[in-house]
């Protein structure tokens, strides 16, 4: 019986796409709680950010100060919309035969990750500081009380959620750097990985690998006109 292999185990460039296994990878699934809870937080701001007292000004319920609401709402469309951008990228990445279009995938996946994961530290601190600094007086009838502390929290765990994010993103860019596979010395005919032959192949030679699924992040396909060529390998989900 045929085991079923993991996702990312496809050929390169093959476009084919197994959405189980896609959406049950632990990447996608922080992915997507990390899109949930930059939902839930600009949109507690929105709806309950702002109250109304004895005038027809809105404040902002963390001490009425409105930098705080803006900077949340702010940092909150931004991840959702990061977030959505990079579950694409997600899915085209084990098509991505070039080596060079990987290594970007992975450093931009690196930087979002870790400037998202910042913003939201920063946000956690700002918002909890204005929070204890908001009076009982500014807040009749504890208006806006419980949205302020669903965002503090969802602020807490976005943190959390888009710093494992970035340590996943290290660890790949990592794999690709140790296996020195972001220049052609990995394809050095002379390494003893090429199959011997005495006439050229019509259509390229292929190097031989014991387990193309272990492959590292970053592989590249050569021109199938050339005596060696390289079978693209799995990216490292």
């Amino acid at each position: 019986m045929e085991s079923k292999a993991p996702y990312g185990a496809a050929k390169a460039g093959n476009g084919s796409f197994d959405p189980y296994a896609f959406f049950t990878h632990p990447r996608t699934v922080l992915r997507i709680l990390s899109w949930v809870f930059s939902i839930v937080v600009f949109s507690c701001i929105v709806n309950e950010g702002y109250i109304n007292i004895g005038s027809e000004r809105l404040l902002c319920v963390f001490n009425n100060n409105a930098d705080a609401c803006n900077y949340g709402m702010t940092v909150g469309v931004a991840c959702f919309l990061g977030s959505i951008c990079f579950l694409i990228l997600d899915v085209y990445f084990p098509s991505m035969s070039n080596v060079k279009d990987r290594r970007r995938a992975v450093l931009l996946d690196l930087g979002f990750s870790g400037v998202a994961c910042f913003l939201w530290f920063v946000g956690f601190c700002f918002l909890t500081n204005q929070w204890q600094a908001t009076s009982a007086d500014e807040l009749p009838l504890a208006q806006g009380s419980d949205a302020a502390r669903a965002i503090i929290t969802f602020c807490f765990f976005s943190t959390v959620s888009w710093a494992v994010l970035t340590l996943s993103a290290l660890r790949r860019y990592l794999a690709g750097s140790q296996a020195n596979l972001f220049t052609w010395q990995h394809l050095d005919p002379t390494a003893g990985n090429v199959r011997a032959t005495p006439y050229p192949i019509a259509n390229g030679a292929t190097i031989v690998t014991t387990n193309p699924y272990q492959a590292p992040a970053f592989t590249e396909t050569l021109d199938p006109k050339r005596l060696i060529q390289q079978r693209p390998m799995p990216p490292a989900f």
